[in-house]
């Protein structure tokens, strides 16, 4: 799993157990509705294809090969060039551009302001805090 990837995921894994613990709060459903309309928006879409490009690409298994290589005793240039290919190949840089669209547009989009203003809502709430 690509160091992208693995952050996305991160990302979203956390993000949905925030919300998680405040399931039954107004906020915390329209916080997953914006954050839906994020993930299913035209950029993520283009993100999530450009991660399963980056995923299936002939960098990627080249990458793979160095790393089972380099477990079983092989020298590390195989995988330092393996990574050099993969940093410079062409799913990497959709995957990068796909992840500044997101960003952006979570910053600009129309589904960014409900997912700030809908998190804002949640924080301000107290809802997904512990309550003694």
């Amino acid at each position: 799993m690509s160091e992208i990837e693995r952050q996305v995921r991160g990302w979203w894994a956390r993000l949905m157990a925030w919300l998680r613990g405040a399931q039954h709060g107004e906020a915390a459903q329209r916080a997953k509705t914006a954050f839906g309309d994020m993930r299913t928006s035209d950029t993520g879409r283009k993100a999530e294809s450009a991660l399963r490009d980056l995923r299936g690409s002939d960098a990627a298994r080249k990458a793979e090969a160095a790393l089972r290589d380099l477990r079983e005793g092989e020298a590390g240039r195989k995988a330092k060039e393996a990574f050099r290919d993969l940093r410079d190949s062409e799913a990497v840089g959709k995957a990068r551009d796909a992840a500044r669209d997101v960003l952006r547009d979570l910053r600009e989009g129309e589904a960014g302001r409900k997912a700030k203003e809908t998190s804002r809502d949640l924080r301000d709430s107290g809802a997904g805090r512990d309550q003694p």
